[in-house]
């Protein structure tokens, strides 16, 4: 059978983008015409609202095929999204997802996997896996035990003996249900005031990062205009854990660490070096809500590369 098409429409785009504070110019429909040698040719997805699409096809799919008992029943409390970006999508461009047969494995430890690809007009938009794991697969050595109390440090600024940069957000049920149906899934899955259910999807929270990562780049005088980055991959571990506890108006504070460019971090059969940023959500009392690792460059280096500039 044919997997169902999917549409986006510019409005999902809008919804999304206010939901997490995202105001990265190549989602926005009016200035997308700023950037400079634009390829799109008009707006496109975000990277995070793909990922939260894919989460909700994913929990379909595992409901679907009686997953979630062996989930619960082992413990995988993590779930893992290893994505990579190919090509960008546009609103009203219809796509597919294709979600391979789940594979189960027990060396070295019990993992639920599935690849995903996600395709639009013949074209490859991204690539990655799905993965439940009772450990983090990302960044799964990072200890906060040392961190000064963040919820006296001031926003936006770095955090004292350490190479983090701080931004303080807050959940809110109706930013959460926002970013659910601009995403095209379905928002009374996770929250219905009528049944008392109030569940924050996994990728929500890490949306958030991307805001905090213009802010950053914005206190540094970056020209979003003239030297605008795109995302290449994603790397998400969720704690489904902590995430059953939180609740509106939480806090949760952003860390964002920038490690050093070099010739050693590629993007893949290129030599433009990637720009990795390792991004963690802490909540009050400095538990690991998620860990992300996610690699940028700059668009005009993707454009030399194919000789388009």
């Amino acid at each position: 059978m044919k997997d169902p098409a999917f549409v986006f429409e510019q409005i999902h785009l809008e919804v999304a983008r206010n939901a997490s504070d995202d105001f990265n110019l190549f989602h926005d429909k009016h200035k997308w015409l700023q950037i400079t040698h634009n390829p799109f040719k008009g707006p496109i997805v975000l990277g995070f609202q793909l990922n939260t699409f894919i989460e909700y096809q994913m929990r379909l799919y595992r409901e679907a095929n009686h997953e979630n008992q062996i989930i619960e029943q082992n413990d995988l409390r993590f779930s893992n999204y290893q994505i990579t970006f190919v090509n960008a999508l546009r609103p009203r461009q219809e796509f597919h997802l294709d979600i391979k047969k789940t594979l189960i494995k027990t060396i070295p430890n019990l993992t639920l996997g599935n690849r995903i690809a996600l395709k639009s007009e013949n074209k490859t938009i991204l690539l990655g896996f799905k993965k439940e794991t009772h450990d983090p697969l990302f960044l799964a050595a990072t200890s906060f035990d040392q961190l000064p109390d963040l919820n006296k440090l001031k926003d936006k600024t770095m955090v004292p003996g350490s190479d983090y940069f701080l931004k303080h957000k807050y959940m809110h049920n109706g930013n959460a249900k926002n970013f659910l149906s601009g995403s095209l899934a379905e928002q009374s899955d996770y929250f219905d005031e009528l049944n008392h259910l109030a569940h924050y999807p996994e990728i929500f929270p890490c949306s958030l990062t991307s805001g905090a990562l213009l802010e950053k780049a914005q206190l540094e005088d970056h020209d979003f205009k003239s030297n605008p980055m795109v995302y290449t991959s994603h790397e998400l571990s969720v704690d489904r854990h902590h995430l059953s506890q939180v609740k509106d108006n939480d806090t949760l504070h952003i860390l964002v660490k920038q490690l050093p460019e070099s010739r050693e971090n590629t993007l893949n059969q290129t030599n433009i070096m990637l720009r990795t940023y390792e991004c963690y959500g802490l909540l009050e009392h400095n538990e690991i809500l998620f860990r992300a690792k996610m690699n940028l460059v700059p668009l005009e280096e993707i454009l030399k590369n194919l000789g388009q500039t």
